[in-house]
């Protein structure tokens, strides 16, 4: 069985009328870097702020590697949970140097000094422990937090939305190195964030919370294929919906017939990455728009009854607005639903003819 060092239950949360967290589940195993995902004002940070013990629940309990510090009658403070937390800002103290600002954390222990000297080699910033916040770099400072964070021999660390405030080419390089230090350490991490693209590259487990709830945990890349609903498809990186109809075990939409579960009338999924584009004067496509990103292309192409498709290609193909294309599809996921906001194309009847909606 696997080691889970966050096991929380039930947990609810409500402030005044409003439901921040409904009865909400979620499981960190040890050793696994896990981010909670999701939009703004779905209960990310209220989840954090009940695990760090900085807010209580209003039912629930929270185990932290088998040991209970919130329940009925049980409420462990902070400072007793070996929780290490790093605030989106990092919250350094400027009056502090690096060194005094790892130290905070280790109170009077015996081995207080050769713990800081330690960690500080560990995040790769030996040698500075003189220097003051405002003498480091942003991705220095989140650093000294990450330091700080891990001091302790924390069973967990929490990071709230730690690389929000770098700029795009510094986050990338930062979150990597931060990752590597997490991962040679062997620490557990949980991370937040509303980032789908830094959820799915750092993760071993995503757990995806919409409105109060955990609606799906798994590896990214049964996320990104096999998302639970159509509004986790939807949210988790980029999707085409089209409309199809499904029966005897296949599903029929204007791209082709793919095998899929239902009746009736369905929404069909296809991500970008799995449409394929060819240049054919006969083709059943017309392209419709393109951008180039230079390591990828992200190609638009409209079918004669309205329907939109958007392909994810490599660099090398180069496709004009006008063009007549061929289009080929190797993958789908079919859902009953549509996701909240868009609206289906046309959708075939059996045998493939268009119905109006």
């Amino acid at each position: 069985m696997t080691e889970l060092v966050i096991d929380a239950t039930g947990i609810t949360k409500r402030y005044g009328d409003v439901v921040a967290l409904d009865a909400c589940d979620l499981s960190v195993p040890a050793g696994a870097v896990v981010t909670l995902l999701g939009p703004s004002g779905t209960g990310k940070s209220t989840m954090l702020r009940i695990l760090a013990g900085f807010d209580r629940p209003d039912a629930g309990t929270v185990d932290i590697r088998g040991r209970r510090v919130v329940g009925p009658g049980v409420f462990v403070p902070p400072e007793q949970r070996r929780v290490g937390v790093v605030l989106q800002d990092y919250a350094l103290f400027p009056h502090m140097d690096v060194r005094s600002n790892v130290a905070y954390g280790l109170a009077r222990a015996p081995d207080r000094d050769r713990r800081v000297e330690e960690i500080l080699e560990v995040v790769g910033l030996a040698g500075l422990g003189k220097r003051y916040p405002h003498e480091l770099s942003g991705g220095q400072q989140q650093r000294v937090a990450l330091a700080r964070a891990m001091a302790p021999r924390p069973d967990v660390i929490i990071l709230d939305e730690p690389f929000s405030n770098l700029d795009d080419t510094l986050r990338s390089r930062v979150r990597g190195e931060i990752i590597a230090i997490l991962r040679e350490a062997g620490a557990t991490a949980l991370f937040i964030t509303h980032d789908q693209e830094e959820a799915l590259s750092i993760s071993d487990l995503v757990a995806v919370m919409n409105q109060g709830r955990i609606v799906q945990m798994a590896t990214p890349q049964e996320l990104y294929w096999k998302p639970a609903t159509a509004w986790v498809g939807q949210f988790v990186g980029d999707a085409n919906f089209i409309a199809g109809f499904a029966g005897g075990g296949k599903v029929e939409c204007v791209v082709g017939t793919f095998p899929g579960e239902g009746e009736g009338e369905v929404s069909v999924m296809i991500r970008p990455e799995s449409v394929r584009l060819a240049v054919d004067p006969q083709g059943r496509a017309v392209v419709e728009g393109r951008e180039f990103f230079g390591h990828d292309q992200l190609v638009t192409v409209a079918f004669d009854d309205g329907t939109t498709l958007r392909s994810r290609l490599g660099p090398g193909d180069f496709f004009r607005p006008g063009d007549r294309v061929e289009v080929m599809v190797d993958t789908v996921t079919v859902f009953p639903d549509c996701p909240p906001g868009l609206r289906l194309s046309p959708r075939p009847a059996p045998g493939g003819a268009a119905v109006s909606s």
